[in-house]
């Protein structure tokens, strides 16, 4: 591997964990699917080159699941959703923008501190690479602690895997296509019965409920 495909292979990874950040900052509806679509679409370029250096055909296919599925049609699929329950606001945060930043900060550290004592008889690339993974891993279960609205949650666990084999991705594909599709069935459902899809404000009315069995 020459230098220049280094480079650009850290500069792919680099942006897998720059746009998790933008993900994690974003407190619109639509700016968060809009940078979820980018997200998958640097996981796809990553994947692509990652096949180009490796000479794996396979991967090339890896590349275009992961811009069909996670790049075009679930993003569009969740606009649709998201217009339909008409939720054209602001996204709720257990906790605020700032002190999120700077726990995902805390995280990526944390990735690189675990991972690269463990990975230490590897090559170079490998351990940062492995570094960069686990680090938006634990930024996407980030996003899913600290947002209280349903579909954030779902794009924060769909913002979570990063290139893989291709049999997996296949079913990692397919698993997230019927959890989708399920998942939206519920949204719809929780829409109709609760006018909201806040978990905070389901929460109180599940406290209302109980309060008046009482």
């Amino acid at each position: 591997m020459s230098p220049l495909d280094s480079d650009i292979a850290h500069l792919l990874a680099g942006s897998m964990l720059l746009v998790s950040f933008l993900l994690l900052y974003q407190d619109r509806m639509f700016a968060l699917l809009n940078f979820f679509a980018l997200h998958a679409c640097v996981l796809a370029l990553s994947v692509g080159w990652q096949a180009y250096l490796q000479r794996a055909p396979h991967l090339y296919i890896t590349a275009l699941i992961a811009l069909a599925f996670k790049g075009v049609f679930i993003p569009v699929a969740l606009h649709r959703i998201v217009v339909r329950l008409g939720i054209h606001r602001t996204i709720e945060a257990v906790v605020s923008i700032g002190p999120t930043m700077l726990i995902g900060m805390a995280l990526v550290a944390l990735a690189i501190v675990v991972m690269l004592p463990v990975t230490a008889t590897e090559g170079v690339f490998v351990r940062e690479d492995l570094a960069f993974a686990l680090s938006v891993l634990l930024l996407g279960l980030l996003m899913m602690i600290t947002r209280r609205n349903a579909v954030s949650q779902v794009i924060g666990f769909m913002s979570l895997a990063r290139g893989m084999p291709l049999v997996v991705e296949i079913s990692v594909a397919f698993s997230i296509l019927i959890a989708f599709l399920v998942i939206g069935m519920f949204l719809f459902r929780i829409r109709e019965r609760f006018d909201t899809v806040d978990l905070q404000a389901l929460d109180m009315s599940r406290g209302e409920a109980s309060g008046g069995e009482a």
